[in-house]
């Protein structure tokens, strides 16, 4: 008999362990966005939405995340439960707090672009992956990729990777050559991040 055979009990989440996800993994997710905030990057989904919205407005990133990604709210209320919308409007709540507070925390005089890149990409990934494994998300596009997952076998990191492509491609008036060829990075290693760590039977906990 291997390993694989041995049969385990499904370990489910407590609510002290979904509390400690959320926290973690939107203060993850808050650090990276804020080097690619001053590094003048821009992201996928509805977060690099509020970016572009942030850049060209002016208006407070952290309230443009939580506005746009209310719309989603009602595919996750619909496609993934109660506690999944819950958890997810508390979490993108966290998310708006923390990128708006943390410049005060924390100051940066000077940051390597392509290090912005990769650590922000990375870090985000990280996030994402606590949040997911709780069952919990940013909403927006996340929301749809999960249930892609979920329904259709799709890996969340690939499917995320296209839609972040696409918004990538959509914020070419408003960026540099430079910015623009490192914001890719940045999606790349955050998609590659998910592919490689969140698909189906690699994490079994509820």
């Amino acid at each position: 008999m291997t390993q694989a055979d041995v049969p385990f009990p499904v370990a489910r989440h407590t609510w002290w362990d979904d509390a400690q996800a959320l926290l973690t993994g939107t203060l993850i997710v808050a650090l990276g966005l804020v080097l690619f905030r001053h590094a003048g990057f821009v992201t996928g989904g509805t977060v690099g939405l509020a970016f572009l919205a942030h850049y060209a407005t002016g208006w407070p990133f952290g309230a443009l995340v939580f506005a746009i990604n209310l719309p989603f709210y009602v595919l996750a209320w619909v496609r993934m439960g109660r506690a999944f919308t819950l958890k997810t409007v508390l979490a993108v709540a966290l998310l708006a707090a923390f990128t708006e507070a943390m410049p005060h925390w924390i100051g940066l005089q000077h940051l390597d672009p392509v290090f912005a890149a990769a650590a922000g990409g990375l870090l985000v990934g990280v996030g994402f992956i606590i949040l997911f494994r709780h069952r919990a998300s940013l909403g927006g596009f996340n929301t749809l990729v999960l249930w892609l997952q979920e329904r259709f076998g799709w890996r969340a990191g690939v499917v995320q990777l296209i839609i972040d492509g696409s918004i990538l491609l959509a914020s070419w008036p408003l960026l540099d050559g430079a910015r623009l060829a490192l914001s890719v990075l940045a999606a790349v290693l955050m998609n590659l991040t998910l592919a490689i760590n969140h698909r189906p039977g690699r994490y079994v906990a509820f």
